[in-house]
């Protein structure tokens, strides 16, 4: 039988390795694996020949943590993500509002901590250029929200509102709230903003698509499908466009666990788990978050927090969720067949979790359910190998182990030496035996796999001229590539995906070069030529 497409004049990165140099497709899966004379026969009058010219064909890459559909929204709002200063986020604010004087609030984000003195922006910069409509914008890494003083009255927040047990009101000098709501106290505005109409989130689900296919992203896990923060729930936008047929990546849906309730949602979750069934979606996982983020000192640690002094506090962050209870939860839903997201970046967290998957794995025996670690900041050493012996994936966000502003100012001061070096341990987990899955975080940072790959392999941002952070936690390029391709389809519970091998569903990328050819510093030079889903071209840069 002739093929649909044939690729010739590889490379091809298949389990193993780069051996082949041509690959079929046939009604959407790969038919055949081999070199170019090998399947020359298979071209017929109808195939479409893809000369690759040496540039590499390779699976589709996955994320196995993003929020696509908050990133489309916030890109189609005020989006303050290229801002990295407090002068061109506020100008960047001022632009949005007087382009827009008829919207009722200032809404978007992705501001960053360090631009600011602290990581904490103040309720008078905005003051100054939006008076008059509540302003309400979550950081890049959608832990803490830059609000303006009409949004503090419109919610009631004064010098005499107490914290909330799971956030902190940043405070001026007299007492007075100042303009930065940490973690759960961002609900106090949050709870109040308006909407996005369903027509907003369907636009901004597709809108976030169309560039991660232009990334080579193929499928992704959705770490927050639910209301949470202000945040839309885009559970109905994914439904809408796997019924009408314009979701053309394979979603897998992490269904939000509340943190202010407890085992009495599960039925709801189920509930949920079986409407979200449609098409290229799925909705098997539970989302629950642990703790907070390092910069702000919520992360949950074993081990206090240090003041900008060097001293010990007595703040060890934040557990989101009772750790004694967590366990039972952990349990039931295992029992069920969902697959349990855990955010865990301080070592407690993390700790927190992987006793909550051995309770399951004694309660329930063995099973396929896959749960899986996203973030793992710091990880106790006593805890590395635990990963594989339970069958716990590491999701890595591989951007994040670099040395940069929020890295060196906001982070490592407050950690210690001793506990800043033990980072994101991509390789000790890896040699211990554990499965590695990767994803961006996207809206929090850059989705594009190939600039987490290079920090993986390099441990230096792209383009960075700082030391490389702890060389000894690098990956190799192969491996890397692995934990954004398998390692990603296996947390995404898409088995069928994330190899090239006869049989496999063909949703593959060529990239513009080899990058096993280049050094490893040029890694992130690499673009995405091709994207297919299921031998269907889904995303072509201008030329192809």
């Amino acid at each position: 039988m002739h093929a649909d497409l044939l690729f010739t004049g590889g490379p091809v990165l298949t389990p193993g390795g780069r051996t082949a140099t041509a690959v079929a497709v046939t009604g959407g899966r790969v038919t055949a694996v081999g070199d170019d004379d090998g399947l020359r026969e298979l071209a017929g009058p109808r195939t479409e020949v893809v000369d690759l010219a040496g540039r590499l064909l390779m699976p589709g890459f996955q994320d196995a943590h993003v929020h696509p559909v908050s990133a489309g929204l916030e890109a189609l709002r005020c989006d303050l993500t290229g801002a990295t200063t407090a002068e061109a986020s506020v100008a960047a604010v001022r632009a949005y509002a007087e382009a827009h004087p008829g919207r009722e609030w200032i809404l978007g984000g992705g501001w960053s901590m360090e631009a600011f003195e602290g990581g904490t922006p103040t309720k008078e910069l905005l003051d100054a250029i939006v008076p008059d409509r509540p302003v309400y914008l979550p950081n890049r890494d959608h832990h803490g929200a830059w609000v303006n003083s009409r949004a503090l009255e419109l919610a009631g927040v004064d010098r005499d509102t107490p914290d909330p047990a799971d956030g902190r009101i940043e405070r001026n000098s007299s007492g007075e709230p100042g303009g930065t709501l940490q973690e759960g106290a961002m609900r106090l505005v949050g709870r109040l903003v308006p909407p996005a109409t369903a027509a907003d989130r369907l636009a901004a689900l597709l809108h976030a698509q169309r560039h991660l296919h232009a990334l080579g992203i193929t499928a992704w896990q959705d770490a927050l499908v639910g209301d949470f923060a202000g945040m839309a729930d885009p559970a109905e936008a994914y439904r809408t466009a796997a019924r009408d047929g314009s979701l053309t990546a394979r979603v897998s849906g992490a269904l939000w666990w509340d943190r202010t309730r407890g085992a009495e949602q599960i039925p709801e979750l189920t509930e949920r788990r079986a409407a979200l069934r449609c098409g290229r979606l799925h909705a098997d996982t539970v989302k629950l978050m642990l703790d907070g983020v390092a910069e702000n000192h919520t992360a949950a640690l074993l081990d206090p927090y240090l003041d900008k002094c060097g001293h010990v506090t007595a703040n060890r962050g934040k557990s989101f969720i009772d750790p004694a209870r967590l366990p039972h939860y952990v349990t039931e839903l295992d029992a069920l067949g969902f697959q349990c997201h855990f955010h865990a970046l301080g070592d407690r967290a993390v700790r927190d979790a992987l006793d909550a998957v051995e309770a399951a794995r004694t309660a329930n025996g063995p099973s396929d359910t896959r749960p899986h670690l996203a973030h793992l900041q710091v990880v106790h050493p006593r805890d590395v190998p635990r990963f594989a012996g339970l069958g716990a994936t590491a999701t890595i966000q591989p951007l994040w182990a670099a040395h940069e502003p929020q890295m060196d100012e906001l982070t490592i001061p407050f950690l210690g030496a001793e506990r800043a070096a033990l980072q994101y341990p991509f390789a000790a987990l890896l040699r211990s035996g554990a499965r590695l899955a990767a994803g961006s975080d996207w809206p929090v940072s850059s989705p594009d796999p190939l600039h987490g790959i290079h920090v993986a392999v390099n441990r230096v941002e792209p383009g960075g001229t700082r030391p490389v952070f702890l060389p000894h936690q690098r990956l190799s390029l192969t491996e890397a590539l692995t934990a954004y391709t398998a390692g990603s389809a296996y947390v995404n519970r898409l088995d069928e995906c994330g190899r090239v091998a006869v049989g496999a569903l063909a949703d593959l990328v060529v990239l513009d070069r080899d990058p096993f050819a280049g050094p490893p510093e040029a890694i992130s030079e690499t673009r995405v030529a091709v994207t297919y889903v299921e031998g269907e071209r889904v995303y072509a840069a201008l030329g192809e």
